[in-house]
């Protein structure tokens, strides 16, 4: 078993329907586990944070963030994904 690869995915924008199912449908297609996941909709805001482990992907990070961004592009959000440890450097208080 491979050491986990964990990143960070965030996507925010409008709410509507399919969201989740879409960026969930890019992950499970490219083989990344999603080990946690928080979504929230604040009026018609959508936002959402998921820990990934992309070892067993088979993809790299820089083509899943394309896909995703295609994706996001799609629904109208915005997806970007960093590795566990840049992301909580940059987000220490």
């Amino acid at each position: 078993m491979l050491e986990k690869e964990l990143v960070v995915l965030t996507a925010f924008g409008k709410d509507k329907t399919g969201l989740v199912a879409g960026i969930t449908k890019i992950l499970a297609e490219n083989k990344v586990n999603i080990e946690d996941l928080s979504q929230t909709i604040m009026q018609d805001m959508f936002a959402m944070l998921m820990l990934l482990d992309i070892s067993e992907s088979g993809i790299d990070f820089e083509t899943l963030q394309k896909k995703l961004d295609e994706e996001g592009n799609k629904l109208g959000l915005q997806v970007k994904i960093q590795h566990k440890n840049i992301f909580e450097s940059m987000h220490r208080v």
